[in-house]
């Protein structure tokens, strides 16, 4: 995956469900993918195709021929996706800075008390 984009296109939350499919198994058919995705969300193969080809456009997703058919694995990682898509977040709600962001999340009551002590090492961790 090293040649993969440093920042994919954007990539939307109905081709987000596609690349967690392949983040668990790849590389998979057009039909495999379907099987994972289809059912809970009522799409079509026809669907997943689709979204399997933007994917491919916006470089998120390589192919590979198997036959008569292809084979689809992510270019990028889940962990770098995750990772601009949170910066994303907080640079357009909450001026890019974390604080605000935690401080929302403590007011809506979001944060469970297991949330809290993972923050907590994780500052330590940090500080240290």
């Amino acid at each position: 995956m090293s040649d993969s984009p440093e920042q994919p296109d954007r990539i939307s939350e109905a081709e987000h469900a596609v690349m967690e499919a392949l983040w668990q198994r790849s590389p998979l058919t057009a039909q495999e993918v379907c099987e994972e995705v289809c059912g809970p969300r009522g799409w079509s193969l026809a669907t997943v195709k689709t979204l399997l080809s933007r994917l491919v456009t916006k470089q998120a997703v390589g192919t590979e021929p198997d036959g008569k058919r292809f084979l689809y694995s992510p270019r990028i990682e889940r962990a770098d996706y995750l990772g601009t898509e949170s910066r994303r977040l907080m640079d357009r709600l909450f001026g890019g800075r974390a604080a605000p962001l935690f401080a929302h999340l403590a007011q809506a009551e979001a944060l469970s008390e297991d949330d809290l002590s993972e923050i907590e090492a994780l500052l330590k961790e940090l500080r240290s």
